[in-house]
């Protein structure tokens, strides 16, 4: 059973929780997990970004050939990784009736949208595979931000956990959040980020 928070914003250990994204009051689901599998391994040096648009019924092929690319070598953890990001997609695309996304795999070192903001498209599924996740705000830490002042509670997803974000194209109550500042600390965070394909 899913938690609706002060913040518009729906907690749950279950993925059920994502289609509560469709509720126009929601704007945030977030599936809190346990995962068995542990992807620091894939971390070595030399890594490249992965971004590339696909269908969803050619998505796991496109990984493989991205992943590999990038310079993923690990093939275990590669094909676990896989796995997950194609169900997590499947959740995705059912969600928001889509066919085609866009993915983007990235290792981040840096503070990276460190700023509060809201994401330009109708809705963006976000989840950390290594390191912190991302910290979001209730609607009333999300009013604080609009009017230049500090949050007075900041949230944070944890590694593993997957979060659907409204963005400004779906709500004029988007999501507000940021990816935590890491810069100077040594940590990595392996982070995958989904979007509707332009026009969608």
């Amino acid at each position: 059973m899913s938690e609706i928070l002060e913040s518009c914003a729906a907690v749950s250990a279950s993925c059920d929780v994502f289609s509560a994204v469709r509720d126009p009051e929601c704007n945030l689901a977030i599936w809190e997990r346990e995962t068995s599998s542990s992807f620091a391994n894939l971390l070595s040096d030399g890594l490249d970004d992965v971004r590339f648009e696909a269908s969803l019924s050619h998505l796991r092929d496109r990984l493989e050939q991205a992943l590999s690319d990038a310079g993923y070598v690990n093939q275990i953890e590669r094909d676990e990784l896989i796995a997950d990001i194609v169900i997590l997609a499947g959740h995705y695309c059912s969600v928001l009736s889509l066919s085609d996304l866009e993915v983007r795999l990235e290792v981040v070192t840096t503070n990276s949208c460190r700023k509060w903001h809201a994401d330009y498209v109708k809705a963006r599924l976000i989840t950390t595979y290594v390191g912190s996740g991302t910290q979001w705000l209730n609607s009333a830490d999300s009013d604080r931000v609009k009017n230049a002042a500090e949050p007075v509670r900041i949230n944070s997803m944890s590694a593993g956990d997957v979060g659907i974000f409204k963005g400004k194209l779906a709500t004029t109550n988007a999501a507000i959040h940021r990816s935590p500042p890491i810069a100077g600390t040594g940590e990595k965070r392996l982070l995958l980020v989904l979007n509707p394909t332009e026009g969608n």
